[in-house]
């Protein structure tokens, strides 16, 4: 057997026993272990950051984390990292809460999904017209792509002067390994019940057609882009359509831009939507996740494994590079 055969078997066998060490990966980070450890991770657990004179509230919630959802039940691993479900019904508890006065969303992101990212504005939306209640987003390191989406349609949006924002467009990547396939001797078998059910395929060359049948979509998403900054900024959209050519914005650049109305940090908008409420130095508490089994556990495993080694965050990426989607997402 020749020297490439050889080769060709060993990424073979090492394919097979690394999807078959992934399949019981996965089933670990998959398994519902609420079901089996007590503790309901949706819950709101309630601090108190700063009392006041008691005439009401403020929350402050935060928004941490690559915007996508996983399954629908939150896993072991996931409790360390951000929980799209959690944070949806963190804003309806402060949504159908009727001591809170407003909510600040504290983000720090480089965006997501383009489902999720749009959910989480719908609901800001809902929020703002049909409960009365208004959100300031308050931008930390990172708030791009996805994350500037959902900021366009609050009230109030602040940045730190070196926040990194903007990164305003679509994205869908996939790796191809066809001529390193071809080079090995590895052939792959498809049996599929149209040309496109495979399409975005890793182990062939993609067909003008296909590309423009990914183009369309991200098109698509990309006009949803533009007109929710136009509505939600109050900004014409020939404006928005020079600035959303996908291109990084420092703080101060996004202020310049008219793309967020003013700059300072957390403390500062905290202090800002007190004087905006016009009811003196009400209370201001911050949702947080209860402290079960599986929020203890996913943070211990966050604190050894860290943000970028952690297990979830590998469990994301091999989830993302089997089935490539439509991405809010600033990519570095």
């Amino acid at each position: 057997m020749s020297g490439k055969r050889w080769v060709a078997v060993g990424i073979a066998v090492a394919l097979f026993m690394g999807s078959s060490f992934f399949s019981l990966a996965m089933g670990a980070f998959t398994t519902d272990w609420d079901d089996l450890f007590a503790g309901e991770e949706y819950d709101v657990d309630e601090h108190v950051l700063e009392r006041g004179n008691g005439n009401g509230k403020i929350v402050v919630m935060h928004l941490n984390g690559v915007i996508q959802s996983s399954y629908d039940a939150p896993s072991l691993f996931e409790s360390a990292t951000y929980n799209h479900n959690r944070f949806l019904k963190q804003l309806d508890a402060a949504a159908n809460d009727g001591s809170v006065d407003g909510i600040i969303i504290s983000v720090n992101t480089p965006g997501g999904g383009v489902m999720e990212s749009d959910q989480i504005h719908d609901k800001i939306v809902e929020i703002q017209e049909e409960y009365g209640k208004e959100i300031y987003i308050s931008m930390q390191s990172m708030a791009a792509s996805g994350g500037y989406y959902i900021a366009a349609p609050a009230a109030q949006v602040y940045a730190h002067p070196q926040t990194i924002t903007g990164s305003i467009g679509v994205i869908m990547q996939s790796l191809n390994v066809a001529e390193l396939a071809e080079d090995l001797g590895i052939q792959s078998e498809v049996i599929k019940s149209g040309p496109y059910k495979d399409i975005m395929s890793a182990t062939r060359e993609m067909t003008d057609d296909e590309r423009q049948i990914l183009q369309d979509l991200i098109d698509e998403s990309y006009e949803r882009f533009v007109d929710i900054i136009s509505e939600g900024r109050d900004m014409p959209r020939d404006q928005v359509e020079e600035l959303a050519d996908g291109r990084i914005y420092s703080g101060n650049q996004a202020y310049e831009a008219d793309l967020v109305d003013g700059l300072g940090d957390l403390d500062d908008v905290i202090e800002a939507f007190r004087e905006d409420i016009g009811k003196g130095d009400i209370d201001v508490v911050e949702y947080r996740q209860p402290l079960g089994f599986p929020s203890l556990f996913g943070a211990a495993a966050q604190s050894v494994f860290g943000d970028q080694l952690s297990m979830y965050s590998m469990k994301e990426w091999i989830h993302q590079s089997h089935a490539p989607r439509l991405m809010y997402l600033y990519t570095n």
